[in-house]
């Protein structure tokens, strides 16, 4: 199982930085460290669907003044030594019993599996990411340290907040990492700019827990860790059934492209409406399991929630051929963040130049035809230039358009839209729209 794996990699690191002896085990680690800090409290950090940490305790076992806890630990430790492995006790892992649903792993073949890949699995589990829709476990080890140094603030903020849900040792971990990832992150005060939202439980009104973080701020997060770099997460949920999505590349520089973008082409917002901050509040079209589905996650699975509205019926999936509307300071954000986004899928700048003028001619025919008191075909043609769905469509609808005036720009549009990929094509055009009602906006 990659838990184990995580966690023996993890408890590598862990020898070294405190200068343990090689032998130092996966089940030393997890009984003077883990189990004192996620389980030896009646808040847990983690669940661990059906394990013993789960489960009652009766009274006969507490007569020898034993804690509930300290019998939990000794039966699990009881289980995995008579070698009931299960999902309960090896986390990740295949249920015990054929006829449960979440038996796809077992085998009637002997293989061997040892107590060290148990125990170093349930290591592994402190250091999923959880995200809205899935979970990640990531092997880079400066990600693993700072992980595991914000196990201790995730306990400290259980015993600060009464009424604060406990077992979110994932849900927290997305949100300590793009703390601690964050150029503000002070070492010597961590909690300094720390924020965690919290929301009224949805199973008890009482209760209040943490949200999950959005998948699209950690890869934002990591692309500024490890720009020049392809991260291989392990994407996967966990719970009463186990699901497995894959091993993820994320095209981190592709990611990081965002910021560089910005900084060439919007100089002029980069610390009004273009903040890195607020580029990092994206929210995307796609869901986190759906990028996944993609095959990688990386400037593709960032496209922006919304956008899909403004492109021209029939380009692309879902699109609706809105005519964008600026009404407040949002609106020209979402604008220029489209913009930044296409522009970045485009991977070439010239192409915004080149859709701006052509954007700027469309309006200078209509401006020429109002003036000519020809009103009646002032919109319609020049609304289904804007509307085309493919390649072929937009070429016919423009050459009726060519005047000497604008003969040369409408050339060398054909001739740039004939070279770029099909599927960029949706991405062109809407970008004119874009400019289209930004510059008809200030004329």
């Amino acid at each position: 199982m990659y838990t184990s794996y995580i966690g023996k990699k993890f408890l590598t690191l862990y020898k070294e930085k405190y200068q343990k002896s090689e032998d130092y085990s996966a089940r030393q680690f997890f009984d003077e460290v883990m189990f004192p800090l996620f389980f030896d409290d009646e808040k847990h950090l983690m669940h661990v669907h059906g394990s013993t940490f789960f489960q009652k305790v009766g009274k006969d076992d507490l007569k020898n003044g034993i804690s509930e806890s300290l019998v939990r630990l000794s039966r699990l430790h009881r289980d995995i030594e008579n070698k009931k492995y299960s999902g309960s006790t090896y986390v990740g892992y295949a249920a015990e019993k054929i006829q449960e649903v979440t038996s796809g792993q077992v085998t009637s073949l002997d293989c061997k599996i040892d107590s060290e890949e148990i125990y170093a699995s349930w290591i592994g589990e402190g250091f999923a990411i959880g995200l809205s829709g899935g979970m990640m476990l990531l092997s880079e080890e400066n990600i693993l340290w700072g992980l595991f140094e914000g196990w201790n603030f995730y306990r400290k903020y259980l015993k600060q907040t009464p009424n604060m849900k406990g077992r979110q040792i994932e849900t927290w971990n997305g949100y300590w990492l793009c703390h601690f990832l964050n150029k503000k992150f002070n070492k010597e005060r961590p909690l300094d700019n720390f924020e965690l939202p919290l929301k009224k439980d949805e199973e008890e009104n009482s209760v209040i827990s943490i949200p999950t973080q959005k998948w699209s701020m950690v890869v934002f997060m990591l692309s500024k860790e490890f720009p020049d770099s392809i991260l291989t997460a392990y994407s996967y949920f966990l719970g009463k059934t186990n699901t497995t999505l894959g091993f993820i590349n994320l095209y981190l520089p592709e990611v990081s492209e965002i910021y560089h973008l910005r900084d060439k082409l919007f100089i002029d917002y980069k610390y009004t409406i273009l903040r890195d901050e607020q580029i990092e509040r994206l929210e995307t079209f796609y869901t986190f399991r759906n990028a996944c589905k993609l095959g990688s996650i990386g400037l593709k699975s960032i496209e922006p929630i919304k956008l899909r509205e403004y492109m021209p019926i029939g380009s692309i999936d879902y699109a609706r051929g809105q005519e964008y509307k600026f009404t407040d300071e949002k609106s020209y954000f979402n604008y220029s963040l489209y913009k930044l986004w296409i522009v970045a899928m485009l991977n070439k700048t010239e192409l915004l130049d080149l859709a701006t003028k052509l954007a700027k001619s469309l309006l200078d025919i209509e401006a020429k035809r109002k003036d000519e008191k020809n009103r009646g075909k002032t919109d319609r043609d020049i609304d289904d230039v804007k509307g085309a769905k493919n390649l072929r469509t937009f070429i016919e609808l423009l050459t009726p358009l060519i005047e000497e005036s604008n003969a040369d720009l409408f050339a060398t549009t054909v001739e740039q839209v004939l070279k770029m990929p099909v599927d960029n094509f949706p991405l062109f055009i809407t970008l004119v729209r874009f400019e289209y009602a930004y510059l008809n906006l200030k004329k």
